[in-house]
């Protein structure tokens, strides 16, 4: 009589591998659930409203309606598309916004800080890094009173120091809104660069500028032949993210409220505007689609990049 063929007892390494599965599924159920319940349904939901006359006060605030595209062509009506107030204005000082304050206020002075303090003293490297990062790290409403007394046109800082050297008073935050958001957005968001691009002068090999130094180069040749094409992918990177980030931004509200005149009203104020204060959801929601398409296009051209630098 033979012996039945009995089933082999897993090995240890393959029960261990299903628990780790299995726990693995475990511990990631409830971000699962999070991500579902703050992003993904969010998500498809603000699509939806995005083609109905959803408000938040009167008949279809109950009992909307589906009108398909119209909040869209609403939108892009081209009677109006560049007045102030509208989408289009608020879209092309975006797109201003994001040139000025992103792609070459931060980009250029966290790159300029980052070579700079290559060449210092270690004690003013660590003293430079500690007042930039503390404007990144601060919180946004902190900020933003604190600059706002600082550009106060009666009892403002710099207008008691422009005072003192016998220099004109201005009102700067309604004579020069725009540059005003410029440069807050620039030294509050210049921290990042700097540490990337610090990070990234880091990484290359000292041997490199001991080699120009023998071959006599100077500071800017170094620079220019050495350091920045061996970072090329950093400063690709930087610029994405900030250009997303700075595309997205609501901090300069905390200054200006949008204004005056709808003349600092970025995309993402003008979307808060249309949405929680003309109580227009559906509009507010196929801005909000937009905006999410816009930095969809962003994220891939970075994973294009991304690609690219790991091929």
């Amino acid at each position: 009589m033979t012996a039945e063929p009995t089933t082999p007892e897993p090995k240890p390494a393959r029960r261990f591998a299903l628990l780790s599965n299995r726990a693995g599924a475990v511990f990631l159920t409830p971000a699962g659930i999070l991500v579902a319940l703050f992003v993904i349904i969010p998500f498809f939901w603000v699509i939806f409203v995005s083609f109905t006359n959803r408000t938040l006060l009167g008949r279809t605030a109950l009992n909307p309606e589906f009108v398909g595209l119209a909040n869209y062509f609403a939108l892009f009506d081209p009677s109006n598309f560049f007045q102030r107030g509208q989408f289009g204005f608020s879209l092309i000082l975006t797109t201003q916004f994001v040139l000025a304050s992103a792609l070459i206020g931060q980009a250029l002075l966290g790159l300029l800080l980052a070579w700079l303090i290559q060449t210092v003293p270690p004690w003013i490297k660590r003293l430079t890094e500690t007042f930039v990062i503390a404007a990144w790290i601060l919180p946004e409403v902190v900020i933003g009173f604190a600059w706002f007394a600082f550009l106060d046109r009666d009892q403002g800082t710099l207008n008691a120091i422009l005072g003192s050297v016998g220099l004109p008073k201005g009102d700067f935050l309604l004579q020069q809104p725009f540059w005003v958001i410029v440069v807050f957005n620039t030294w509050r968001g210049a921290a990042f660069s700097m540490m990337l691009f610090n990070s990234a002068f880091s990484s290359i090999p000292p041997s490199y500028f001991q080699a120009a130094d023998v071959a006599g180069a100077s500071s800017w040749q170094k620079f220019k032949d050495i350091a920045l094409p061996l970072i090329r992918g950093h400063v690709v990177t930087d610029l994405i993210l900030i250009t997303m980030w700075t595309f997205n931004t609501f901090t300069p509200f905390l200054l200006t409220n949008g204004g005056p005149s709808y003349r600092t009203e970025l995309l993402s104020i003008y979307n808060y505007r249309v949405a929680f204060r003309d109580f227009e959801f559906g509009k507010g929601a196929a801005v909000g689609v937009i905006i999410m398409l816009i930095n969809l296009a962003f994220a891939l051209i970075y994973l294009t990049i991304g690609r690219k630098k790991r091929a």
